[in-house]
């Protein structure tokens, strides 16, 4: 039986998670988001609400995230909303990617290095230690991929509709 490392001093709650947790950025909600979707998760009362405002050329230009619940999910909403700001939606597809990767990687027991690509995002990665966690971390970016999926279908519908 392989053995699980054993976690940092500060383990899950490390600055950086702290700092989100204590301070969340991005809580004012947007009038006239493009983007909206929110997930609970009822096991533990975890909840999220996101709102993207989105520039003529489907750039991120305003974030909303709002979050109850654990630290993790709370340092997760907000660090998720610091990161898309300028992005395509297609690169917000590419990173969202990327970070359900590491997390997921975790939840079957690869611990390998981090994803030099995901900057601050990376302070979650410490949840893969702890596999309950990682529904907390990922639950923001579930609201996302729910939100991004329904709002290309609205766009697609429209399209289609003269």
């Amino acid at each position: 039986m392989t053995q699980m490392p054993t976690p940092a001093f500060n383990g899950l709650y490390g600055d950086l998670i702290m700092e989100h947790f204590r301070n969340p950025r991005n809580r004012d909600p947007i009038d006239g988001a493009q983007l909206e979707a929110a997930e609970f998760n009822p096991f533990c009362g975890d909840r999220v609400e996101l709102q993207l405002g989105l520039d003529a050329r489907e750039r991120v230009d305003r974030v909303s995230a709002r979050s109850e619940g654990c630290s993790i999910i709370q340092a997760s909403a907000s660090l998720l909303s610091d990161s898309l700001d300028g992005m395509t939606l297609e690169q917000v597809d590419g990173l969202a990617e990327r970070f359900r990767t590491m997390m997921l990687a975790g939840a079957r027991g690869d611990l390998s290095g981090p994803d030099e690509d995901l900057g601050d995002l990376q302070a979650l990665e410490v949840v893969r230690q702890y596999p309950v966690r990682i529904k907390c971390a990922l639950l923001p970016w579930t609201a996302l991929q729910v939100g991004l999926e329904r709002y290309r279908a609205e766009r697609a519908d429209s399209a289609g509709s003269f």
